[in-house]
């Protein structure tokens, strides 16, 4: 018996999946700036056909890379504060705890949107993708602030976005995993203050 061939639509997506894959691990380490679409194509092992039909241009490529890491770290964040953390406040500074578990990863180098921004032009693909991410952050943590009690859960949510921050930019510049600790620290003394027992 043969083996059966894979169609047309599974060989596409399974370009696709290199392509982002290559460009996930390119974007992330040397820059959306300064990675050309042809190290990704060599990379992924694909025509350079194939980058368009799947993505359009280099702009699409890269919006699909930071959408994908959006949604890896949602989903992460999410599933994580689920299963460590019984109440929003527990979840309020188990958030550095889950974000710490990025810091001893192989190949940290700090948060992918604040390094795709920081070259990009303003108005682009890149500050569309960053602002997506930048608002599920603050929602992130003015939700939970509202359900755990918070009598102005906007304003606790930007003081631990601003932790949070400081926490990836600190892990990833001084090469010290253990920033998570300090965030989460000085996150629980701010959640106490904004919501006490």
């Amino acid at each position: 018996m043969s083996e059966k061939l894979p169609s047309p639509k599974e060989r596409s997506a399974a370009a696709r999946a290199r392509l982002l894959a290559a460009a996930n691990e390119l974007f992330y380490a040397e820059g959306v700036q300064s990675v050309g679409i042809d190290r990704v194509i060599e990379r992924a092992g694909v025509a350079k056909a194939t980058l368009y039909s799947a993505f359009g241009n280099k702009d699409g490529l890269v919006r699909a890379y930071l959408q994908a890491r959006h949604a890896a770290t949602a989903e992460r964040m999410e599933r994580e504060l689920q299963a460590r953390y019984d109440t929003p406040k527990e979840r309020l500074t188990g958030a550095f705890e889950v974000q710490g578990l990025s810091f001893t990863e192989p190949g940290f180098r700090g948060c992918a949107f604040v390094s795709a921004s920081s070259d990009a032009p303003p108005g682009g693909v890149v500050d569309r993708a960053a602002q997506d991410y930048r608002a599920w952050l603050h929602d992130l943590f003015q939700d939970l602030a509202k359900q755990a009690g918070a009598t102005d859960a906007r304003s606790l949510a930007q003081q631990l976005v601003l932790l949070y921050d400081g926490a990836g930019i600190s892990a990833w510049m001084d090469r010290d995993p253990s920033a998570e600790n300090a965030a989460r620290a000085l996150a629980a003394v701010v959640v106490n203050a904004a919501i006490p027992d």
